[in-house]
């Protein structure tokens, strides 16, 4: 029975060395992947070797250029110090031409501010320094010194100019301003046609002005309603559609009866007369015209009081986009007066 059971112990042994994982089993066969690999690791190996050998070999050779550079220049002078002059076959050498006393040279020096001496500098390489900021110097006053004068001369009386043109548009302006500050004169339509315009100009500028600052001056709770933005845009639009309207007072070419129009609208908004002034808008805007909205030929038969609608009498409004939008904004403004400055006779508010 003992002898059985040592049996079966040493076949068990024996199966246990026969196994594929027994560390005891020598390798007789390697697999081709790993071949592969054992073959790219020994080929990166051998090149990263070559690229190291390569690498320092360029870098001994860098040094070894370097320090053959460094023993064939002389040495320079301190790091603050200016370069020397340009060299030039036909000038005379600095030293022999600019002989100094170190005191003089010292004296120079200071009196521009410079240092007396730099830093491992010796009197030689001073008396140069000196030298090469002393021709700056003087190419510096040949290059600039009369220009900048003509120049500054020029400047100033460009300058002069410009303060009389502006003085004198000032001027101009403060007269036109005092003269728009009174009642219009209706009799210069006919006598003078010519000083409406400033006039006109500069009421409706101050008109729409005011417009503005009232807007600005309101609660902000009425400011951010519905009906406080509305009427902060109608303002913001008026503005923009009157910029035509200011143009042509300013280049002087409105029509003539366009121009009496609003010499009678500015006319009777100064003097609060509102009804008035919106008489003389609806004329403006529709005219005397028997069809105001422009008809020409009121049939295919001629008429015996054709005659009578003529071309000057179709409302100015309808002539075109631009003069329909400053008329509109016109009567705005109007609306505005009425309601900043209210007429002391209640019969001259509009409608």
């Amino acid at each position: 029975m003992d002898a059985l059971k040592a049996e079966i112990a040493n076949k068990r042994k024996a199966l246990q060395q026969d196994e594929p994982g027994s560390s005891s089993r020598p390798t007789k066969y390697m697999r081709r992947g790993d071949i592969e690999k054992l073959k790219e690791e020994q080929e990166r190996k051998e090149k990263e070797e070559k690229e190291r050998v390569a690498r320092e070999a360029a870098e001994a050779k860098a040094l070894a250029a370097a320090r053959a550079k460094a023993a064939k220049v002389p040495s320079r002078p301190a790091s603050n110090s200016p370069l020397p002059l340009s060299r030039d076959t036909d000038s005379p050498k600095p030293e022999t031409t600019f002989n100094v006393s170190n005191e003089e040279t010292v004296r120079r020096l200071r009196i521009k501010g410079q240092p007396i001496r730099l830093f491992g500098e010796s009197d030689k390489d001073r008396r140069l320094r000196l030298r090469a900021l002393e021709l700056i110097e003087e190419k510096g006053h040949d290059r600039q010194g009369g220009q900048n004068d003509f120049k500054k001369a020029l400047e100033d009386v460009e300058n002069v100019e410009r303060e009389m043109k502006g003085k004198s548009k000032g001027k101009k302006r403060d007269e036109a301003e005092q003269a728009a500050s009174g009642v219009l004169d209706l009799a210069l339509i006919k006598s003078d046609p010519d000083k409406l315009y400033p006039i006109i100009y500069y009421a409706l500028k101050r008109t729409l002005k005011e417009w503005e600052e009232s807007m600005d001056e309101r609660p902000e709770h009425i400011k951010r309603s519905t009906q406080g933005k509305l009427a902060a845009a109608t303002q913001v639009q008026s503005a923009e559609n009157l910029k035509p309207l200011f143009k042509a007072l300013r280049s002087r070419s409105l029509p003539s009866d366009v121009l009496s129009r609003m010499a009678e609208i500015v006319h009777h908004m100064q003097k609060r007369q509102y009804q008035r002034a919106n008489d003389s808008y609806l004329r403006l805007s529709i005219g005397n015209a028997p069809w105001p909205i422009g008809v020409t030929m009121v049939g295919i038969h001629e008429r015996s009081a054709r005659e009578k609608i003529s071309a000057d009498q179709v409302a100015h409004v309808l002539n075109d986009e631009v003069s329909r939008k400053y008329i509109q904004s016109l009567k705005r403004l109007l609306t505005f007066s009425q309601t900043k400055y209210p007429p002391a006779d209640i019969s001259q508010l509009m409608g």
